[in-house]
């Protein structure tokens, strides 16, 4: 039995999917009720919570452990995950990390992580780690306004980061469960190239078939539209990466390659692949 944490994201629901295509046992974990594919079993669990995902682990042997934003809210003990699943019997355990942890470490959040994974390391547990960058999917952000204006609003067009689509994460956090081979490997996580908002504003433009505009924010605007969703700090966080990455946030990783064969998918293919979100 393998147990995926976060099964319902964009990350979750396509590993769950994979693993499910397979014929492994797969136990999809979410806070709420949600649908999954045939033969999955769904437990409903708060991770949040001292022994929230025990009733997920009977009988599980691997896992998949995604810390989520609850994982991360004051009196949380993410690492204490770790520690019940070893009991309970789970012998592989593949944490979805941040390439943040490397190129920028002495955030709150990163620091944070970067102690779940050294408790991951250190567990007895056969393990993986994966740090991807920024997710092709973020651009959810603008679908609201592409539906309805065509237009993305964005700070610095002209910035690009190699973003990875969350499927690729999904194919490689499989492997990782899957295959002994990857025990022990610390994979950084990135799409093929970088790519600028204003050219993944013409991909899903493409996608539909019809202009989409780029309206380019100042740093200021983002960040008032950003603190509806986040704190003050995580938005100004998030647009120090945005708007200034370092040359660790540009490169380009071999390691979805290393993984699957294959080099990873391009947004553009991302961008057709889900554009039913900007009709």
């Amino acid at each position: 039995m393998i147990v995926i944490t976060g099964a319902t994201g964009n990350v979750g629901r396509p590993l769950t999917q994979a693993l499910a295509s397979q014929g492994q046992q797969v136990t999809a974990v979410s806070r709420t009720a949600a649908p999954v594919p045939d033969g999955v079993r769904h437990v409903a669990a708060d991770l949040s919570v001292p022994d929230g995902l025990a009733p997920a682990l009977d009988g599980a042997k691997a896992l998949f452990l995604l810390l989520s934003g609850d994982l991360h809210a004051p009196g949380a003990r993410p690492a204490d995950l770790i520690g019940q699943a070893v009991d309970a019997g789970v012998r592989r355990i593949v944490m979805l990390s941040t390439l943040g942890v490397v190129t920028r470490p002495y955030g709150t959040t990163r620091i944070a992580t970067r102690a779940v994974e050294d408790t991951l390391r250190s567990s007895g547990a056969d393990w993986a780690i994966l740090r991807p960058g920024g997710f092709d999917s973020n651009v959810l952000w603008w679908a609201e306004s592409i539906r309805t204006r065509r237009v993305v609003p964005a700070p610095f067009g002209d910035v690009g980061v190699p973003a990875i689509d969350p499927a690729d994460i999904a194919e490689v956090a499989a492997a990782c469960l899957l295959d002994e081979r990857h025990t022990g490997g610390v994979y950084a996580l990135t799409g093929p190239s970088a790519i600028t908002p204003r050219e993944q504003a013409a991909a899903i433009g493409a996608a539909l078939g019809e202009p989409v505009r780029f309206h380019e924010l100042t740093r200021e605007e983002a960040k008032a539209a950003m603190v509806a969703n986040m704190p003050p700090e995580v938005a100004d966080d998030t647009l120090d990466i945005l708007g200034n990455p370092s040359p660790d946030e540009v490169r380009v990783s071999p390691d979805v390659e290393r993984v699957l064969g294959r080099a990873p998918r391009t947004f553009a293919e991302w961008a057709v692949r889900n554009v039913a979100a900007f009709r």
